[in-house]
């Protein structure tokens, strides 16, 4: 342990970031969620930063940079790039600071983040389809007006304010025993990692800290596996927050000695984490906060040989399009298997619907959309097929109903993905 390299952020700095932020932030609640807790056979507990001002824990990081700047750099202004959040973040905390800030946006950025960037007076300017297209082009910016570049997760004083969220997670739950977030370019993971690993060698105790990415977006476990930043070709993922295709360095070099494990989850378990936080914990979740919750529902602690014991999900934002939001719950219900969609091929007889309705209702089953063809490439003159979109109650349920349609004759066949487990 003594032959470690020594960090670029220390606990006292992330302590000193907390004094900083004391009258800018909210001290966002730790709630326990019962529903996955029994998933867990753990007691979970969320802290809810999709609660803090802004949506997200981003304002932390931004202000502590942004404090620190001089009479002359604030002067310059600040230029950031980012999908949203820290967007919102470093606006809000240029407003305060009575800075001019630019920011640099992907195109296709949520329409809400855009909305609320702009709110807080920043100027917006979209360019490039991901994340890091933008972050060349603010560097860019930067490097030809002087503006300080304020960096979403590559600095000493913003890994330090995300930090602060460890500080708090102690102070409002002593007994943590896992702490586990997600990870984009790794700011978060890195701050609270220095703040949980240092207070918890203090205290003789061990606590362990976990990173989460999407799994079609996850450029940490190739470049730890390598010892060195390894680049994505490319970053699919409906969690837009942490959709960064290159860990960041100074957090690299952070997560590498401190973090525990950092897995991936899937696409089905990122929106059944939504589904869940919604339905059952009451709570706005965007896809990149609500990863940490989809490891658990995934059971991806247990894979690595982490017991999840008394374990803080972090939910790191609230920042969700609307419209992202429906497509996302109707993905969670079908990775839940309370949403089906089957197609069933038939002759074009009188009565053979009515039989197909008859079934589905005595099983029990919504009818939400149905589509009556006779005419396509695999079907035969006197043929028919009948698509249906059913509400069903989990997977035991959509089987039984399948099996009450198999009964009569019919063959249906799934034309959803059904994964993923009964939330």
């Amino acid at each position: 342990m003594s032959s470690k390299p020594e960090l670029p952020v220390t606990l006292a700095d992330i302590e000193q970031a907390a004094k900083v932020l004391q009258p800018v932030i909210a001290r966002t609640p730790i709630e326990h969620s019962r529903v996955l807790s029994l998933h867990a056979g753990a007691e979970v507990f969320l802290k809810c930063e999709n609660l803090q001002r802004a949506g997200s824990f981003k304002i932390r990081g931004a202000y502590v940079r942004m404090a620190k700047l001089t009479d002359e750099e604030r002067a310059r202004g600040v230029v950031a790039a980012s999908a949203g959040n820290h967007a919102q973040g470093v606006a809000q905390a240029a407003s305060h600071l009575g800075i001019k800030a630019r920011i640099y946006m992907p195109r296709g950025v949520a329409l809400p983040k855009l909305a609320a960037t702009e709110d807080h007076g920043a100027q917006v300017v979209l360019h490039g389809d991901t994340v890091d297209e933008a972050l060349a082009e603010a560097q860019k910016f930067a490097d030809e007006t002087g503006a300080v570049f304020v960096h979403p997760f590559d600095h000493p004083d913003i890994i330090a304010g995300q930090g602060t969220i460890g500080l708090e997670i102690l102070e409002q739950l002593p007994q943590v025993e896992t702490v586990l977030m997600g990870v984009g370019g790794g700011g978060l993971l890195a701050g609270v990692a220095i703040a949980i690993k240092e207070k918890a060698r203090q205290l003789g105790r061990e606590i362990k800290v976990v990173g989460v990415q999407a799994e079609n977006a996850a450029a940490y476990p190739p470049s730890l596996a390598a010892d060195a930043l390894v680049p994505l070709d490319t970053v699919h993922t409906i969690a837009d927050g942490i959709a960064v295709g290159k860990p960041g360095q100074l957090p690299f070099a952070i997560i590498k000695e401190l973090v525990d494990e950092v897995v991936t989850v899937s696409e089905d378990a990122l929106a059944q984490a939504l589904v869940v936080l919604l339905e059952r914990n009451k709570l706005v979740v965007e896809p990149a906060g609500a990863v940490g919750v989809a490891a658990l529902l995934e059971d991806r602690l247990q894979e690595h040989g982490i017991n999840p014991a008394t374990t803080v999900v972090i939910l790191s934002g609230g920042n969700i399009d609307p419209l992202l939001m429906l497509k996302v719950i109707q993905r969670g219900l079908n990775a839940a298997g309370r949403f089906l969609t089957v197609r069933i091929m038939l002759p074009d007889r009188p009565g053979a619907l009515a039989t197909i309705s008859r079934v589905i209702a005595e099983s029990d089953a919504n009818v939400t959309r149905l589509d009556h063809t006779r005419i396509g490439g695999s079907l035969s003159m006197g043929d028919v097929a009948i698509t249906i979109d059913l509400e069903t109650k989990g997977h035991k349920h959509s089987e039984q109903v399948l099996d009450n349609l198999r009964a009569e004759g019919f063959d249906p066949h799934i034309t959803n993905s059904a994964g993923g487990s009964v939330a």
